[in-house]
């Protein structure tokens, strides 16, 4: 009860700063800096050197994956039956086919689970964050027509992310050095990512003239909240699949949008009204469909 308090308390304490203007306008920026340089790849040296890794671990990496191939191809179809613009359909796809697998994600694993599950998720964000950095920045540069694509761009934004960079890091330099004395500020400052990412995404959410836009938003919420982790369900029960590995992966395939997803496609123009009313609305609405997958994956008997 306490976690789902603590998510509520921060997204209410980021309207309110916003709404009262008590913080500059571009504060989130600040805060998202924080937690993008400081804190996840905290969390990458807190859980990463200590995971055992086994095959089953293929299924957390293999899924985001998943889930973007089969976003882009609904989304694609979608677009052709619809006739919307380039960039509309480049927003959505970005929208539509990454999770929030850790400003919500994080938080709600520890609500509904516990946090040594984090360990599962990690996996799942760091391929999110790989996608949104390569084949994300190339939908996002094809749709825009505003720049040309080009390999030492892409290049540059794969090398220069600190969330793929820490988890590199923490993955090759335990093997070399003893870290576990720096165990104890790994974990205060991965501490920070949940009230923080919370909070900031409070200062964000804006939700004015959704009404005219219902139709784009309600095609790739059905995917990103419903048929995106049933998609994954279905292939765990195909593939004979089932404990606390394959929950912990469809609950994170259930999660809401990226984030920086909303970012990248205000960045790029690609129709950042609607790109942001689906990372707005489907924060709220999955606080709502979490719980009914929570309620699917544990009393369901399927996984």
């Amino acid at each position: 009860m306490a976690n789902f308090i603590l998510i509520g308390l921060c997204i209410l304490a980021g309207i309110l700063f916003r709404k009262s203007k008590t913080l500059p306008k571009d504060a989130h920026k600040g805060i998202n800096a924080w937690i993008i340089y400081i804190a996840l790849p905290a969390v990458s040296f807190k859980y990463l050197p200590h995971i055992t890794w086994t095959k089953d671990l293929l299924f957390p990496a293999l899924a985001p994956i998943c889930i973007w191939m089969l976003g882009w191809l609904f989304i694609t179809i979608y677009s052709k039956f619809t006739k919307i613009s380039r960039a509309t359909s480049g927003g959505l796809k970005l929208v539509s086919s990454l999770s929030n697998t850790s400003f919500i994600g994080f938080p709600l694993i520890i609500a509904y689970f516990s946090e040594k599950e984090l360990a599962i998720a990690i996996i799942c964000d760091q391929i999110t964050f790989t996608l949104l950095s390569t084949i994300g920045i190339i939908v996002a540069i094809r749709s825009s027509q505003q720049q040309k694509l080009s390999a030492k761009l892409v290049l540059k934004k794969i090398l220069t992310f600190p969330p793929l960079i820490g988890c590199v890091l923490a993955l090759i330099l335990p093997r070399y050095l003893d870290l576990s004395s720096l165990d104890g500020m790994f974990d205060k400052l991965a501490g920070t990512v949940g009230p923080l990412a919370l909070f900031s995404i409070g200062l964000q959410l804006k939700f004015g003239g959704w009404f005219s836009e219902i139709k784009h938003i309600s095609f790739a919420l059905l995917y990103k909240l419903i048929l995106a982790p049933l998609s994954i369900l279905v292939i765990a029960l195909l593939l004979g699949m089932n404990g606390m590995i394959t929950k912990i992966t469809i609950f994170e395939m259930a999660m809401p949008t990226l984030l920086t997803a909303g970012v990248v496609a205000d960045q790029y123009n690609l129709n950042p009204k609607v790109s942001n009313l689906v990372v707005g609305i489907g924060i709220l609405l999955s606080f709502i469909t979490t719980g009914f997958w929570w309620l699917v994956l544990n009393y369901s008997g399927l996984v």
